[in-house]
């Protein structure tokens, strides 16, 4: 597998480990991954909340760690890369209210490039409105949306992942072995 270059579109309260994982785990394979957050600098933080599931009626958020942003949101372009990865949390909510996030996740589509999404990243996807007709898992709670943006929402376990075209996408962060191995596929392609 060549050396990708890929854009990972984050923010603050992104999950930990949905950052953390693919972000570290897709550069010890050789690939350039930069994290960029809208109105943040290279060397600035995002806050993280790390999701659990104790058994309670929904995840259980406790306060993760400071991720290091290792680009400039200002100064990227979404043609100069390879692949997108979106990490879920809560931060997908309020980055789906960007423009500019927006289209840099439709150019992703209009190329045809890889793109990684996971847990509530779906909701960064329903509003750039590139799930019609495609296969997507998320958080369960995000069903509504994937199925409003006419998407097929993947109802699949917790550890696991679907691919549909160019898109991968899981439940949450125990399916990393799953959704980061599919991710790898298209990577190679």
């Amino acid at each position: 597998m060549s050396n990708k270059k890929i854009l990972m579109i984050t923010g603050d309260f992104t999950e930990d480990y949905e950052t953390m994982v693919p972000f570290q785990a897709l550069m010890s394979v050789g690939h350039t991954v930069h994290a960029v957050c809208p109105d943040k600098k290279s060397g600035d933080t995002v806050a993280t909340a790390i999701h659990d599931f104790e058994g309670d009626q929904t995840y259980t958020e406790k306060p993760g760690h400071r991720f290091a942003l290792n680009a400039t949101f200002a100064d990227i372009k979404a043609e100069d890369y390879d692949a997108l990865v979106i990490p879920g949390g809560r931060a997908p909510e309020y980055l789906r209210l960007n423009k500019e996030v927006i289209a840099m996740v439709k150019h992703f589509f209009d190329a045809d490039k890889p793109v990684a999404a996971v847990c509530h990243g779906a909701q960064l996807l329903a509003a750039a409105g590139v799930l019609e007709n495609r296969k997507c898992s998320a958080y369960p709670a995000c069903q509504p949306e994937v199925e409003l943006a006419n998407g097929q929402f993947m109802d699949i376990p917790v550890d696991q992942a679907v691919t549909d075209g160019n898109l991968v996408t899981a439940p949450a962060w125990p399916a990393h072995p799953a959704w980061l191995a599919q991710f790898y596929v298209l990577l190679a392609k």
